[in-house]
């Protein structure tokens, strides 16, 4: 039969059942474009986490306390503290040629006061070179030197939203403000960063290592080491070097019993690219089940319009017609409408992922709108699917119907 023909009873078919189909095309809409926008925005989001932590620096190696699996989180996600990572380990580290910069860290949560002004933030103590790992700048001032560093010198480098809450249009520098009661000289403010893995950079207190440990947080241990390697293709080479070093330094014989975890910035992103992407399945599976909502909707609709159309199908086997013919005919008809439902939903997902892109846009983030050839492909041939699987069991009952009892039919 023409395929024309077939559009002409599929449209007959929602006006006839214009309520209930209305309601079930909706599900179908409704899933797809649930999928499409899913995708969408989770490529997008995607895409501004990695473009951030990118910009950090992919010739970066670092290393934390606790043993960690490559493919897990640090082991103080999970609330353990590991104490076996010392200054020590990082000058034997800085012994390594191929490291041009590296740093000790530590960095927790606390009350930083200026006036009647309170805020918690976080401190970070630190060493000098700091600003060169990092690849950061100076608003204004200048950062504390290895002098400072050594003798725990109280100066403090602040972030741009903290100058800003602090003080507005004032200059801070050689401002006095206090972290836990101790205080501390304003000497320099670093430039505005913005969030980087959805934390904010520009709220925050950077103090010379020495101080952070005695003075504020009372530890004689780091939280984790990071170093600058001299090119981006030497960091498989150092991270192999970081490690037989620090287990010379810790009598660690069996690679077994590690203590310690060096991480990469390549390989945090493929870790965080293969959670997202996960991530992102996941949910469309879950968007999917409208799907079924709907498929089971164009059933009941199909299976209406066969019991409407009985006398319809009995004259067309009257004058030849097979099981075939009526079989491909009502199967065609719920491939359509399902296809229907597919295509807007197509339509509204990439309306409301281009939406959420231009808001992203809007409010300053590097959101990628990501519509993908074989997203939308997807999506119609989901929809064709769930109109063959659900149509194939009215469009089987109409082709068996008797053409005798059909033409008889009320």
């Amino acid at each position: 039969m023409n395929i024309f023909i077939f559009i002409k009873s599929s449209f007959k078919i929602l006006r006839a059942n214009r309520n209930r189909t209305v309601l079930t095309v909706l599900g179908i809409v409704i899933g797809i474009a649930a999928v499409i926008i899913i995708m969408s925005v989770g490529s997008g989001a995607q895409s501004l986490i990695l473009d951030q932590i990118s910009s950090l620096g992919t010739d970066l190696v670092n290393v934390t306390p606790g043993y960690t699996d490559q493919n897990g989180p640090p082991a103080t996600v999970y609330g353990i503290q590991v104490t076996t990572l010392k200054e020590k380990d990082t000058e034997a580290l800085s012994k390594i040629p191929e490291i041009k910069y590296i740093g000790s860290y530590i960095e927790g949560i606390a009350l930083v006061q200026y006036e009647n002004q309170k805020f918690d933030v976080k401190v970070m103590g630190t060493t000098a070179d700091y600003l060169n790992i990092e690849t950061i700048n100076l608003d204004k001032g200048d950062f504390f030197s290895k002098g400072d560093e050594n003798g725990i010198s109280p100066v403090a480098v602040i972030g741009w939203q903290l100058a800003q809450d602090f003080f507005g249009q004032d200059d801070p520098l050689n401002k006095k403000i206090k972290i836990k009661k101790e205080i501390f000289n304003i000497i320099g403010v670093i430039e505005k960063r913005g969030s980087v893995g959805f934390e904010n950079q520009d709220n925050l207190v950077v103090i010379p290592l020495g101080a952070a440990q005695k003075i504020i947080f009372g530890i004689n241990h780091l939280h984790y080491i990071s170093m600058k390697v001299k090119g981006e293709d030497k960091v498989p080479y150092v991270s192999e070097q970081v490690k037989e070093i620090i287990r010379d330094q810790h009598n660690i014989d069996n690679p077994d019993k590690d203590d310690f975890t060096v991480y990469t910035t390549a390989n945090f992103i493929k870790t965080l690219s293969n959670i997202t992407n996960a991530l992102k399945f996941f949910l469309s599976a879950i968007a999917a089940v409208s799907l079924l909502v709907g498929g089971v909707g164009i059933m009941n609709i199909m299976l209406v319009a066969v019991n409407e159309r009985t006398r319809e199908i009995g004259l067309r086997k009257a004058i030849g017609a097979t099981e075939n013919n009526i079989q491909n005919q009502f199967l065609v008809e719920s491939i359509i409408v399902t296809l229907l439902g597919g295509v807007i939903g197509i339509a509204l997902g990439v309306l409301v992922s281009g939406l959420i892109a231009g808001v992203a846009a809007y409010l300053g983030y590097k959101w990628g709108f990501v519509i993908t050839l074989p997203s939308i492909f997807l999506g119609l041939v989901v929809s064709g699917c769930v109109g063959i699987v659900f149509g194939w069991y009215p469009s089987r009952k109409a082709s068996r119907l008797e053409p005798v009892d059909a033409l008889r039919y009320e």
